[in-house]
């Protein structure tokens, strides 16, 4: 159900693009503003060879590398000129855009921030990743929630950002808020390959959510990541699905209208609902009660591993990062809702 790979749209499909960027090296100003003009380049390349295209996704680092580099003159802000680049491109285009920036933060550490521009130019969605990779990352974790929107052809779409998507809690969220399409963009390198796709498809059959995934392709020079763009529909399949060849774009149609049908009329593994309406065969309406131990203590602030205390590595020191000082200054919300 992929529609050969895009080239053919029905009347209530969504087609996605899965961009496989080349991994960049980016160690100055001048680099930087080389790799915004390259990915706005794409932006025009997936217009081209995809003209029913709605939506167009770049991989996590697009802009930045793996250098893990916070350097202030490398960082991004909303206002700054390559977030207007992507504006324009996707205006010009008439495409919508997945963007992935690192988000100068004047308080501390940067954060890894993900955006969804559409196809008149304005962003729709802001995202700070929630669960940086630790201890390989250096961000803040994100302070504003996951948000949901009405994306293209009025998808309920969703973004999450690489390591996010290997906790189930996260695409639960998304589902929970509605989204029928979640988008997760990586960087990823070849060791998280068996963890990814199993990730994905999970993340989809799990929340009957079509999910959407992309890394960066090719090396650096040090670093290897692995392109393996994926797209699984509702039921967990993959219907569409990439290798290791940097820039190459991976396109496949979503139906949100079967996801809403799967969702309202699936008895066996309606798994949103069930979660929320145990064992209702029995009880009427179902248990609605919260039987998990861990999700009672989080909400108290007492949430503790039993194997906590032996836990090895707490902090970045292993990859060369100072112990941190501050505290978590807890949620904020979100700029575009305000």
């Amino acid at each position: 159900m992929s529609g050969l790979g895009g080239l053919n749209k029905s009347p209530n499909g969504v087609v996605v693009g899965l961009v496989q960027l080349q991994l960049p090296v980016v160690n100055t100003p001048t680099q930087l503003a080389v790799q915004t003009e390259r990915v706005v380049a794409m932006v025009g390349k997936a217009r081209r060879g995809y003209p029913a295209m709605d939506l167009v996704v770049f991989p996590e680092y697009s802009l930045h590398g793996l250098s893990m580099a916070t350097t202030d003159t490398l960082m991004v802000a909303l206002d700054g000129p390559e977030v207007a680049a992507f504006q324009v491109a996707c205006a010009a285009n008439r495409i919508w855009g997945c963007f992935s920036i690192m988000e100068r933060n004047p308080e501390g550490n940067p954060y890894n921030t993900g955006l969804v521009i559409d196809d008149q130019g304005a962003l729709k969605l802001y995202y700070r990743k929630f669960h940086p990779w630790v201890p390989v990352e250096p961000w803040e974790p994100g302070n504003m929630g996951i948000p949901v929107i009405d994306g293209p052809r009025g998808v309920k779409l969703a973004l999450i950002i690489c390591h996010d998507g290997m906790f189930p809690e996260m695409a639960r969220e998304c589902a929970y808020q509605g989204a029928e399409l979640m988008l997760r963009t990586a960087g990823y390198t070849a060791p998280i390959r068996h963890a990814w796709q199993i990730t994905n498809q999970a993340n989809a059959f799990q929340n009957l959510m079509a999910t959407a995934s992309v890394c960066l392709c090719g090396s650096d020079g040090t670093f290897d990541s692995m392109g393996e763009a994926m797209v699984c529909n509702f039921d967990g399949t993959v219907i569409a699905q990439g290798g290791g060849r940097a820039d190459e774009i991976v396109c496949a149609e979503i139906r949100p209208d079967l996801i809403r049908e799967a969702r309202e009329h699936w008895g066996v593994e309606n798994n949103p609902y069930q979660f929320l309406h145990r064992g209702y065969v029995a009880v009427r309406g179902g248990a609605t009660d919260c039987p998990y131990t861990f999700m009672r203590d989080m909400v108290a602030g007492s949430a503790k591993l039993p194997w906590e205390e032996r836990v090895v590595v707490k902090d970045g020191t292993p990859c060369g990062f100072d112990p941190p000082t501050r505290r978590y200054r807890g949620e904020q919300s979100n700029l575009l809702n305000q």
